[in-house]
């Protein structure tokens, strides 16, 4: 159970229709191989001990005294697997009988919990067989001993208290307010669902948008495991529909028609701190459960569930396509509010040829389309000093000349050579003082030409500069709106791809991926043989990296050896795990160090979940020691 993750499991044994003792091997063998494979918690369908589809045979004594005396097999059978497990059967109560789901652990029957909604409609019968277990509670006797019985039982790890199960059945999720709102509320972490629904056609996509959309309402684990081949077909087809979810994520999804186990890992310690986060999850407002506590023996959790090595990015192509026009609308409709707002005549941006200045231009002309003005209203400013290569500048005339907007060049040589004249610095002394001389002046160039045209100066520097600190204080760091400010370093590439594959104009599109091939520079120190001598991410790392960190360090909330071990695995033959360690380092010091500039930070628009603007997402006290964190960086 390192970092929190629990290996887990949603099964579909293959069975037949009343052939109890043949059921129960067929579970008893999955369990045992769930088990096997370090599983730690296993659903498996609804009747599963049964079959779903025995209709009036439920009605047979002969039928349900079989079940019993199967579960107690499997308790027998399964007492050394360290596993728990829920498992459905029809089960007796006085006079009634209940559509059940017995949860195991250790061979011992922790308790039973009935089926709250029972279907009775269209192909579901069930009201025929089964009473419903709203409000039932108390005990019920099964295999020889007293057990707990209803809808409102908990299972709680009580080594591991982030593990606490809640099981609903089948139509259960259905409802308007399912059982599992109730058990969430209580507590519940990982929820169950045994389920016997049948197939038919766009019932599978409705069913996983339950999942998906319970999972993520929830901030839960969700599980979820149908029935499969050898239910009868006589009016029905069930195809063994499984699925772990995670918050809104589909961690894994069975394929149409088969039988037998499907794993992920949950990260509970990620949903707990999601519910610590998000204040309005109604955590102890309800009515205390029943909680029936368990020993689980804690041990490592071997990864299977992938780990995206660009969580900023969608990985299919329509999505990330989507994504893209969604994030430049954003952007192009808080600019427009800003030029509204302030009666701005113009919009001052400085274009280096690089992409964040690129993608800023795109966002200010979709801006200027918005508002029904000219593309000239866009004032880009090309500044050149001592680093400027041939190859932005061509990129920068490119680009300000295929949109239409007003091009300005500003050669700032000689006022930064004055600069340091004035402050008696060394021309030749490559320093902090050489680099940010420079990006003050572009800063003020652009200001005063705000002030000039009457426009705002529009801010490129991005999320993942922010979280670095890489930007000149009251330099690049500073402008009027910044619309890039929570758009991170990997998603604007594909942003400017998006922008390069949606144009006709092939003049364009040329320039967008020349920009997109040239490495990533500031362009503060001087060229060699024409070519950029300072390349960022050989300075403060890659991107890739730093954006992965930042993921999971502000929107997860993971300590950095969780954020190591994912990221090992993610960049696993892409970057060795030293270099991971060594950037990993960088990236905790530069964030904690550089808070203050994050702290006076321009207005500009949230349009991910990540965000470091002091008003918004992110706050955190400017002095904040990062001793904790490195240190734990230093033990791995």
């Amino acid at each position: 159970m390192k970092d929190g993750f629990v290996k887990v499991a949603a099964g579909t044994p293959r069975l037949s229709v009343a052939d109890v003792s043949g059921n129960a091997a067929a579970i008893i063998e999955l369990i045992k191989d769930a088990a096997e494979q370090g599983v730690k918690v296993l659903t498996l369908p609804e009747l599963a001990l049964t079959g779903y589809t025995n209709s009036d045979l439920f009605l047979q004594t002969l039928l349900l005294h079989a079940a019993e005396e199967a579960l107690a097999q499997i308790c027998r059978e399964t007492k050394k697997a360290d596993i728990l497990v829920a498992v459905g059967l029809p089960v007796v109560r006085g006079a009634s009988l209940y559509n059940a789901a017995a949860v195991l652990y250790h061979g011992e029957i922790l308790g039973v919990v009935p089926k709250t909604h029972i279907p009775n409609y269209r192909e579901f019968y069930e009201a025929r067989h089964f009473t419903s277990g709203r409000g039932v509670t108390g005990t019920v006797a099964l295999c020889g001993r007293e057990v707990p019985f209803g809808a409102d039982l908990l299972f709680r790890a009580e080594n591991l208290p982030a593990l606490t199960v809640g099981v609903e059945i089948c139509e259960d999720l259905w409802v308007a307010s399912p059982p599992s709102i109730t058990l969430a509320e209580q507590g519940a972490t990982l929820l169950l669902n045994l389920s016997a629904s049948d197939e038919v056609i766009g019932k599978r996509a409705y069913r996983r948008e339950l999942v998906k959309g319970q999972s993520a309402r929830l901030l839960a684990a969700y599980l979820y495991a149908g029935a499969g081949e050898g239910e009868s077909t006589t009016d029905l087809v069930f195809a063994g529909h499984r699925m772990i979810a995670e918050n809104g994520v589909m961690l894994a999804e069975s394929e149409p028609f088969g039988n037998g186990l499907l794993i992920s890992e949950i990260d509970l310690h990620y949903l707990m701190n999601e519910r610590r986060r998000i204040n309005t999850f109604p955590s102890e407002q309800r009515p205390p459960a029943r909680v029936v506590g368990f020993s689980l023996p804690l041990t490592d959790t071997a990864l299977t569930r992938s780990i995206d090595p660009a969580p900023f990015v969608p990985a299919g192509e329509n999505e990330r396509a989507e994504r893209c026009e969604m994030i430049l609308s954003m952007q192009a409709h808080g600019l427009t509010r800003r030029i509204t707002h302030t009666g701005s005549r113009t919009v001052v941006l400085g274009l280096s040829g690089g992409l964040d200045s690129t993608l800023a231009l795109i966002v200010a002309v979709r801006a200027m389309d918005l508002l029904g003005r000219s593309h000239k209203d866009v004032v880009a400013v090309t500044m050149p000093c001592f680093g400027t290569t041939g190859r932005t500048r061509s990129n920068a005339e490119k680009l300000a000349e295929a949109y239409g907007v007003t091009l300005r060049t500003v050669d700032i040589a000689a006022a930064v050579k004055q600069h340091f004249a004035d402050i008696g610095h060394t021309e030749t002394d490559y320093d902090v003082v050489f680099e940010n001389g420079q990006a003050r002046e572009r800063t003020q160039v652009l200001m005063d030409l705000a002030n000039q045209t009457g426009g705002l100066v529009v801010g490129t520097g991005d999320l993942s500069e922010l979280a670095l600190g890489w930007a000149t204080y009251n330099g690049d760091h500073m402008s009027m709106y910044g619309v890039n400010a929570s758009v991170p370093k990997t998603l604007i590439r594909h942003m400017v791809a998006y922008a390069a594959d949606s144009t006709a104009d092939k003049r364009l599109s040329d320039a967008l991926f020349d920009v997109l091939d040239t490495p990533v520079s500031p362009e503060l120190l001087p060229a060699e043989n024409g070519e950029i001598s300072q390349k960022t991410e050989d300075l403060v790392g890659p991107y890739a990296l730093h954006d992965f960190f930042l993921y999971h360090f502000v929107r997860c909330g993971e300590n950095p050896a969780k954020i190591y071990r994912l990221a090992c695995i993610a960049f696993a033959g892409e970057y060795a795990a030293e270099e991971i360690k060594r950037w990993l380092s960088v990236f905790f010091r530069r964030f904690f160090a550089q808070q203050f500039k994050r702290s006076c930070l321009p207005d500009g628009p949230k349009v991910g979940s990540v965000t470091l603007s002091p008003r918004g997402d992110w706050r955190m006290p400017s002095d904040a020691e990062a001793k904790l964190w490195l240190k734990e960086i230093e033990s791995l």
